[in-house]
């Protein structure tokens, strides 16, 4: 298992901060793959929302890819390569009972930071685990916002964030 940074690991904040930097960088730019796998629990999952093979219709087709870090980190790796890519939180609710936490984290995804209007735009559902001494990403499940299924207006009051 790959040892955290302390200050990746010691808040919400830090934590989904350090999400999102990990798989942000230029075309070409190896991510820290090693600092990926430090921020989730054991067995944990990455779930994209994604098109069922052979469906056509907006809307219908869509279905949970159950991923775990590895196979997350092959899945994107070679769109890494090819694409700059630059995810930014823009909304964030959170509820936290105990050692537990859920957080909504609205996102927009760029190629360049410069790029004045986002390629895509979607909902992270982190579930985070805290075991007295630091946070863990548990599962992430998202949902890429299309022309069915827009952003609701209260995930993108960024007064509701943090």
């Amino acid at each position: 298992m790959a040892r955290a940074n302390s200050k990746d690991v010691e808040s919400i904040d830090a934590i989904i901060g350090a999400a999102y930097d990990v798989i942000s960088g230029r075309a070409g730019e190896e991510r820290d793959w090693e600092r990926e796998r430090s921020l989730f629990f054991p067995n944990a999952r990455l779930i994209p929302t994604a098109k069922k093979p052979g469906t056509a219709a907006a809307g219908s087709g869509l279905e949970p890819q159950l991923l775990d870090v590895e196979s997350y980190i092959t899945r994107v790796r070679d769109i890494f390569a090819r694409d700059g890519f630059y995810e930014t939180e823009v909304a964030r609710r959170v509820e936290q009972f105990g050692h537990i936490a859920h957080v909504w984290s609205t996102y927009e995804s760029r190629h360049s930071p410069g790029d004045e209007k986002p390629f895509m735009r979607g909902i992270n559902s982190f579930q985070l685990f805290f075991d007295g001494t630091r946070w863990w990403i548990v599962n992430i499940y998202w949902q890429h916002e299309n022309s069915e299924f827009a952003i609701p207006t209260h995930y993108l009051d960024a007064s509701q964030s943090r």
